[in-house]
This record gives structure tokens, sequence and C-alpha cells, in this order.
């Protein structure tokens, strides 16, 4: 009788379509609302423009699934790394090449993080004890304009075309 009862029940939710409740429920308001002021991220927000911290810099330029992205790291007395390649967003997963350097980097809507190991390839990008490893950005803006100016620290365009 029990198994009866147990087997019916399980099969009960089989079936059904979701209900469109979910998308309105006072849980998902209340996360559209937190979104609308600021106070959580939107992970869907357009990664193109400039992105900063201290005297690292990214540059993002594209919409579309595949981007250009330029990255400027300067300590000063030749520690720096400078870098232009691509981006591919999928979902909060950012998928970088900068040539044989090549690695995965997260997105909240706010802030890129790049991994606190980077591969071995990427040593070739920078000069001194510079890193790429660990670089964490926040958005500046989202202007295509002011991301494509941003130059390395010997003057190259790292997302000019």
């Amino acid at each position: 009788m029990k198994r009866a009862l147990l087997l019916a029940l399980m099969l009960g939710g089989c079936g059904r379509e979701p209900t469109t409740a979910v998308a309105d429920s006072a849980g998902a308001r209340l996360e559209a609302a937190a979104e609308t002021a600021g106070i959580v991220p939107d992970p869907n927000a357009p990664l193109q423009g400039s992105w900063a911290r201290d005297t690292d810099r990214v540059c993002v330029v594209g919409t579309a699934k595949t981007a250009q992205i330029g990255v400027s790291v300067d300590y000063g007395e030749d520690q720096a790394c400078a870098a232009s390649g691509t981006v591919e967003r999928a979902g909060d997963a950012l998928k970088l090449a900068f040539g044989t350097c090549k690695f995965d980097a997260r997105f909240d809507g706010d802030r890129i993080v790049f991994p606190a190991e980077v591969p071995e390839a990427c040593e070739s990008l920078c000069t001194g004890r510079a890193s790429l490893a660990a670089l964490t950005v926040d958005r500046l803006s989202d202007s295509r304009s002011e991301a494509a100016t941003l130059r390395s620290t010997k003057g190259k365009l790292l997302c000019g075309n």
C-alpha cells in the first residue's frame, strides 16, 4: 500500500508543464527589484566597456557572443602586462584567448575576475613579476568609444581596430 502511494505521488508530477507562477513569485519580483535598484548585479549586463581597479585596466569592444578584449597591468619599473585577444561569453563564464594564452574568467555583471592561476603561456605577455593571475576589475563605463582608447604602457591600442 505504501509503495503504491509513493509511486502515485512520484508519477503525479510527471508530464506537467512548469507553471508561470514561479516567474511572478514574490522571490522573483524581489530579485528583479534588487537588480533594478543596483543591489544585485545583473548577470545579463553587457560586457562591452571599460573596466579597472587600481592600475589594472580591461577593455571589451563588441556586443556579439565573441568580442575583442585588451588587458593592461602596470606596476611601474618594468612590471607590466599587455594583451589583446578575444573573449567569448557563455553565461557568467568568459573564455579568454590572448594567442596561446587561454583561460576562463568569471563575470557577474559588475566585475570581471581572472583565475588565481593562469597558463604558463601567459607569462610572455608580462615583464618583471607582473601577472594576469587573479586580476579583478570593476565596470567604469559601457562606452565602446571609451573602451577602444585603452593603450598599453608602450602606447599600443589594446581594443582599437
